[in-house]
């Protein structure tokens, strides 16, 4: 049974759709990675899954029980991570993450120890006696993760846990997400930065204008973006030329050039299963005179695989 699962899940603001019947199936264990042009629908699909908005129809399940019916058995199995921690003030740390544990009713000795295991895990053991408010942005970040482990949830809900970062910030946020998968969490992760997601998330989905472009695992979806093998090459002489040659070789689907660094780069799309092979390229060039500065197949990764398969649109 999938840890997660949506069927027809839709929101409505007045007019505007912000979910439009979004199917999600995700199965315990899996990190998935929830991109989308801004507006596209994510934190609204974040905040039903928290509990904290009502969908308009359809429905929302998480471990088989229906969000907006069961929200008293759903909130303990979930952690809700928003892009800014709203904390309270004149608190230290460990203050802070005391009061929580004492509101998700862990007492005692029990308390103690579980908010010393969080700061452990987070690595917030050395800013305990600090000032929430004296954290730096990823510091802030690192204990609203740790706050919501409190509890050990099953389902962790991150809505940009890396937003306004610096990059050592970021990498340490991302080494704590690996580790929590390690342990076995269920994980959706909201975020703009793909080639994060891309070395961290088991599963992928993509959202646009409230609808499901596609969702499964992350190696998949360079299949399906892939449109053939894309080589960047570069002539020292008449690249024009060198383009309409290329051009006219049976299985190249497109031909455009770029300027790049003071060169004219071409770029050549060779259909999948074609003819010719990419190494075949500057052998035709070479033999019609032309001198090959450089050749390059294109590596398909995550960014370019999502702006293939989106438009930009907003809702």
């Amino acid at each position: 049974m999938a840890m997660i699962e949506t069927v027809n899940l839709t929101r409505k603001y007045g007019e505007l759709t912000a979910l439009d019947n979004l199917n999600l199936s995700i199965d315990a264990g899996a990190c998935l990675g929830f991109i989308g042009p801004n507006g596209a629908g994510k934190t609204t699909t974040i905040k039903i899954l928290a509990t904290l908005l009502k969908p308009t129809w359809g429905e929302a399940r998480i471990d088989g029980k229906v969000v907006g019916y069961q929200n008293h058995l759903i909130r303990p199995l979930i952690g809700y991570v928003p892009d800014f921690l709203g904390a309270y003030e004149d608190m230290l740390v460990r203050e802070y993450l005391d009061f929580f544990a004492a509101c998700y009713g862990i007492s005692g000795k029990a308390r103690d120890r579980v908010v010393s295991e969080v700061l452990e895990l987070t690595d917030l053991g050395h800013k305990a006696l600090t000032d929430v408010n004296g954290l730096s942005r990823g510091m802030q970040q690192r204990l609203s993760v740790a706050r919501v482990l409190l509890h050990d949830p099953k389902v962790l809900l991150l809505d940009e846990p890396s937003s306004g970062l610096d990059p050592r910030a970021r990498i340490e946020m991302r080494e704590l997400l690996k580790e929590l998968r390690r342990l076995g969490k269920t994980i959706i992760i909201s975020s703009h930065i793909l080639f994060e997601l891309a070395e961290l998330c088991t599963d992928l989905a993509i959202i646009e204008q409230g609808k499901l472009l596609y969702a499964g695992p992350m190696g998949d979806i360079l299949k399906r973006a892939r449109v053939g093998t894309v080589v960047h090459i570069v002539v020292d002489e008449r690249p024009e030329e060198a383009a309409q040659l290329l051009a006219k070789v049976r299985g190249v689907s497109k031909v455009n050039m770029a300027r790049e660094d003071g060169l004219v780069r071409i770029d050549v799309t060779v259909e999948d299963n074609a003819a010719v092979s990419v190494s075949e390229l500057p052998s035709r060039l070479i033999a019609q005179g032309f001198r090959v500065a450089r050749i390059q197949p294109e590596k398909l990764d995550l960014e370019t695989a999502f702006m293939r398969l989106t438009k930009g649109l907003v809702a």
